[in-house]
């Protein structure tokens, strides 16, 4: 199971923040705190430094710009913090568990997305392949009554028989299908339509051409709203959105895995695209739940981690570089690892929108702070400088998954 995250290092919620204190508190008591007074930690930490997180700055210098309340995710406007809703049955009939050895049940799953919405996020994710089914029907159970108030994400393009939830090899992207899993997704949903529907990947047999435009077929139909793609090839992005306009792409993207900066990121700017980012704490790494001498469970319940080569033995003890980085950072911004990761990724563009998912409460309040974080023009030269200074060792995923991500869809006959 992963280690706890590193505590925060903020200053004291009692008193106001100066540029010479540096002390670390003691998590539980700054979430308790926040739990007494029924606010939220990061409003309470806000309020305590009485102006949004940032290290000294010199009078004239320019001034650090936070996240702010909502950004734009191609049409849709979305508070700037996402939840990944990632769930599949653990080690017990009651029990559930994420993919990185983090386990809770179905009524605190329940609480969590609730909880959520009602600190202000807007954009739910989930998928048909969680579970399979387990945690789109955990969502629709959660958003009842409170469905207006978000945007709601889901996905398809696994080879999942609808009827009883096998998973049969590879990727099934024909048109026929994508209408029986989005018949099946609007009702575990408890929904009349899907805000986001996303091609979890590009399906090697099926013309992307032939994907959008049943996409386009449900949009007019009143059944799904908006169109995305998950890890596809950057031609197969361009074919698909000259169909049907793309509201979002979702690709891995963290400190610990830049790859969309070199193509993804810039034609998401040039064609007007949203950009959600899956990962955005890199599983745990930057959040400080890792460490050099970290070992992954297999079973009962697998952590994907276990089978991940940049959280090999043989490199962890290299990468950890990055997490330093972090800390170091996250001191000078008072702040804690995941906000100050989460941050960062915020400050990159105005339409990037991470979706960290997890299995605790305090963790999922804790990275709505992010938000409130903010960099000046100065600080995030330095800060991208420091991580551009890591090389991280070993692939980002395995080989069998790597291979799915970047894939361009065959031409039509």
């Amino acid at each position: 199971m992963s280690r706890p995250r590193t505590p925060p290092l903020t200053a004291p919620i009692t008193a106001p923040f100066t540029p010479q204190t540096d002390t670390l508190v003691d998590r539980r008591q700054w979430l308790a705190t926040a739990a007494t007074l029924g606010i939220a930690p990061w409003l309470l930490s806000a309020c305590a430094s009485g102006t949004t997180a940032t290290s000294h700055i010199s009078p004239g210098a320019a001034k650090p710009q936070a996240a702010g309340a909502r950004r734009q995710l191609g049409p849709l406007s979305v508070f700037p913090i996402g939840l990944g809703c990632q769930w599949r049955p653990g080690a017990t009939p009651t029990e559930l568990a994420d993919s990185y050895g983090s386990r809770f049940d179905r009524p605190a799953a329940l609480r969590l997305i609730r909880r959520a919405v009602d600190q202000g996020v807007t954009l739910i994710d989930t998928a048909e392949a969680y579970g399979p089914f387990l945690s789109e029907d955990i969502v629709g159970e959660a958003l009842q009554g409170i469905r207006h108030q978000v945007v709601l994400e889901t996905k398809f393009g696994f080879d999942i028989n609808p009827d009883n939830g096998m998973r049969r090899p590879g990727l099934n992207s024909r048109p026929a299908h994508i209408r029986e899993v989005v018949h099946a997704q609007l009702k575990r949903l408890r929904t009349d339509h899907i805000d986001v529907l996303i091609q979890h990947r590009v399906d090697p047999a099926v013309p992307i051409e032939d994907v959008a435009g049943t996409v386009k077929d449900l949009i007019a139909e009143g059944k799904v709203r908006h169109f995305g793609l998950s890890e596809p090839g950057v031609q197969t992005l361009r074919r698909a959105h000259a169909v049907q306009a793309l509201a979002v792409i979702q690709n891995e993207y963290s400190m610990l895995w830049r790859g969309p900066e070199a193509q993804v990121l810039p034609l998401c700017e040039a064609l007007g695209i949203g950009f959600v980012a899956w990962s955005p704490l890199g599983m745990g790494f930057l959040a400080g739940g890792v460490k050099a001498d970290s070992r992954f469970e297999m079973s009962p319940v697998m952590d994907f981690r276990a089978i991940s080569p940049r959280f090999a033995p043989e490199v962890l003890p290299a990468n950890m570089a990055l997490v330093a980085v972090v800390r170091d950072w996250a001191r000078r911004k008072q702040a804690t690892p995941a906000q100050l990761a989460l941050a960062w990724l915020l400050a990159q563009k105005p339409w990037v929108v991470p979706i960290p998912g997890t299995t605790n409460m305090a963790h999922m309040t804790e990275n709505l702070g992010a938000a409130r974080i903010g960099f000046t023009p100065d600080e995030l030269r330095d800060l991208n400088r420091d991580v551009a200074a890591v090389h991280i060792q070993g692939e980002r995923l395995p080989a069998a998954v790597l291979q799915m991500s970047g894939v361009e869809a065959p031409a039509r006959p």
